[in-house]
């Protein structure tokens, strides 16, 4: 029994699966680079044919999807009526009725082949680092960063430099009210004067100051050192208390 084999001119080579593009230019660009077409020179006719043959079966297609083939097999019927059209000889270059179709698959292709640049990269990452890893950019030295001033900023800076020195000095000079250790001295006997006992902060307070604070710790260590009183804490940073001299014996 000899077997008939088909003739080749029976066959559809065109029988894609839909689902496999993402859009009606990838299904067209496919058919343009497989059958090695130049893409500015696009035999339309032919091209039309083998996309219509294409979307055929579309009842599984969502109805979006279906809608965007349709357009796309729409578009191509437009530009092949418009190829069939007579073209006038009036000296005027008319513009090719396929060079917004072109313009379109050249800039699909450009953004297809950037999609799988980044895929392919993004996966080379995810084999050598783990999720989320970044990468230490190491600090450019000093000698290798570009030093450029202009002349306007140098003039600029020594103009401000020189206005400054030349700001007279203020004709008034303001000074506090001298604090003096015997006052303090003092007032440290006329509280004890009054009570067996005085606590530090007590006599700082009404002052608020941090000279009045030095001079009143300067004062208790001289009359401490005088014997004439005596100075406790109940503990590291707790309040400091003041004794007349016999009852802190």
């Amino acid at each position: 029994m000899i077997a008939v084999l088909e003739p080749p001119a029976a066959r559809d080579p065109y029988e894609v699966d839909l689902e496999r593009f993402h859009g009606p230019l990838d299904l067209l660009l496919h058919l343009i680079r497989n059958q090695d077409i130049d893409v500015f020179d696009i035999p339309i006719a032919r091209i039309t044919e083998q996309f219509l043959a294409a979307i055929r079966g579309m009842q599984r297609l969502e109805l979006e999807r279906a809608g965007e083939f349709l357009e796309m097999a729409a578009t191509l019927i437009r530009i092949k009526a418009q190829m069939l059209f007579p073209r006038h000889d009036d000296g005027e270059d008319e513009e090719d009725p396929r060079a917004e179709l072109v313009r379109r698959l050249l800039e699909y292709e450009h953004f297809r082949e950037a999609a799988r640049l980044l895929e392919r990269a993004e996966r080379e990452r995810s084999r050598l680092f783990a999720r989320g890893f970044v990468e230490v950019r190491p600090p450019v030295p000093a000698a290798d960063l570009p030093l450029h001033t202009e002349w306007g900023e140098v003039w600029a800076a020594a103009a401000a430099l020189a206005a400054r020195l030349a700001e007279p000095e203020p004709g008034y000079r303001f000074r506090g009210r001298l604090v003096r250790l015997e006052e303090k001295m003092e007032l440290i006997r006329d509280a004890l004067s009054a009570a067996k006992r005085v606590e530090y902060a007590a006599l700082v307070r009404p002052w608020g100051t941090r000279m009045h604070a030095v001079a009143t710790v300067l004062a208790c260590l001289e009359m401490a050192k005088r014997n004439a009183v005596r100075l406790r804490q109940s503990g590291p940073f707790a309040g400091l208390w003041i004794y007349r001299a016999a009852e802190g014996e």
